[in-house]
């Protein structure tokens, strides 16, 4: 039985956390966790990240009330990344979209916003 002492962090200690809605399957964002984080997220019920930008803990949804609620914590089997099933309580993205993965890659490498077009 591996322990989130275990996991595969980076150099600064990080590890990518997929958050998935559990209803749906929709993948709704990619966050990263310390170990305090993850800590925080199995025993709080909610998930937490670490701010690769502001260096703090950053507890999803504090500012927004968009918050997401814990189902299941998943590592991989490189134990190098989790997924998080969660039930979202609003929009997930900083942009008030349901996801963040809303902007599709074309073949000739061009980006578009599907929900741009009438």
């Amino acid at each position: 039985m591996e322990s989130i002492d275990n996991l595969k962090y980076d150099e600064k200690g990080l590890i990518p956390a997929v958050v998935q809605d559990e209803a749906t399957g929709d993948v709704l964002m990619l966050g990263y966790m310390n170990k305090e984080s993850l800590r925080r997220t199995l025993s709080s019920g909610e998930v937490w990240f670490y701010s690769r930008s502001r260096q703090e803990l950053w507890h999803k949804g504090a500012t927004s009330g968009n918050r997401l609620i814990v189902r299941s914590v998943w590592a991989d089997c490189d134990v190098d990344t989790v997924l998080v099933r969660a039930k979202p309580l609003g929009p997930v993205c900083h942009t008030g979209s349901r996801t963040c993965f809303f902007q599709q890659l074309t073949g000739d490498g061009a980006v578009i916003n599907p929900q741009d077009e009438g």
